[in-house]
């Protein structure tokens, strides 16, 4: 059983407003994530730090549960949250998420018995397209956050990592786009690119 946790509590900074409402092939960006991925979870979370701005996708927003505590708070919500005991989390502005992607990890945490399945990515770890053991790991994230600490990889020598090889990776996001994330309007307009292609 799984639930699919969107995080959509960034703050956007270079884009300059939220990158998860932004008009991508005539519809939010956070729905064209969503769209893509729902058939892979049991449930479906969005958590953000202005649950106001996502009524509108029929979920239940969930609100961050310690504010200004970055990303690593956001994992710790999405954790928190869950009905299912693995959680794959998903950043909003990944506009080429692979469901596929996402069911080999599921299949594989559960095969391995890991804490986290995580690709490994030419620019280094993905934590925003893998799968979690709630249970396990939710009891790591919430120390690293009591001593302060914010980055999402803080806690993770504490627990047992499965990271995808490169080759595993390749069957299911030939091109890497899966972990392709939008910063500026200029990576919008270049996806939008690409995903025009794709779909012709």
């Amino acid at each position: 059983m799984l639930t699919l946790a969107i995080q959509a509590g960034g703050e956007s900074r270079r884009m300059g407003s939220d990158k998860a409402l932004l008009s991508f092939l005539g519809q939010p960006l956070v729905v064209r994530v969503l769209k893509r991925l729902a058939g892979i979870a049991d449930e479906i979370l969005v958590t953000t730090n202005q649950p106001e701005k996502y009524r509108f996708l029929g979920l239940p927003p969930i609100p961050d549960l310690l504010p200004g505590m970055g990303a690593l708070g956001g994992v710790f919500t999405a954790l928190s949250a869950a009905n299912h005991p693995y959680v794959a989390i998903v950043a909003c502005d990944m506009p080429f998420a692979s469901p596929e992607l996402f069911a080999y990890e599921l299949a594989t945490i559960r095969e391995a018995g890991a804490d986290v399945v995580m690709p490994r990515s030419q620019v280094g770890t993905e934590p925003f397209h893998a799968v979690y053991c709630r249970d396990t790991c939710l009891p790591h994230v919430w120390r690293a956050l009591e001593a302060g600490k914010r980055r999402v990889d803080a806690w993770f020598k504490e627990v047992n990592i499965r990271y995808l090889k490169a080759s595993e990776v390749e069957k299911y996001s030939p091109q890497g786009l899966a972990f392709l994330n939008i910063n500026t309007m200029a990576e919008l307009q270049a996806a939008v690119e690409l995903a025009r292609e794709e779909s012709t």
